[in-house]
C-alpha cells in the first residue's frame, strides 16, 4: 500500500510540474500574442497613412 501510496505521490508531483510547465508558457505566448497583435496594428496604421498619401498624390496627379 505504502509502494502504491508513493507511486501515486511521483505521478502527482509529475503532473504537478507539467502543469507549472504549461502555464508558464502560456504566459509567455500570452505576453509573445499580444506584441505581435501591437505590431499588427501599427503595420496596420503605417499601411492606412501610406494608402493615405498615395491617394493624394493620385488626386494630385490627376489634377495638376
Amino acid at each position: 500500500m505504502v509502494n502504491e501510496l508513493d507511486a501515486l505521490h511521483d505521478k502527482l508531483q509529475a503532473i504537478h510540474a507539467v502543469l507549472e510547465s504549461l502555464r508558464r508558457e502560456n504566459l509567455q505566448l500570452r505576453t509573445q500574442l499580444a506584441s505581435s497583435e501591437q505590431q499588427v496594428q501599427a503595420m496596420a496604421q503605417r499601411i492606412e497613412q501610406a494608402s493615405n498619401r498615395l491617394e493624394t498624390l493620385l488626386q494630385q496627379a490627376h489634377h495638376g
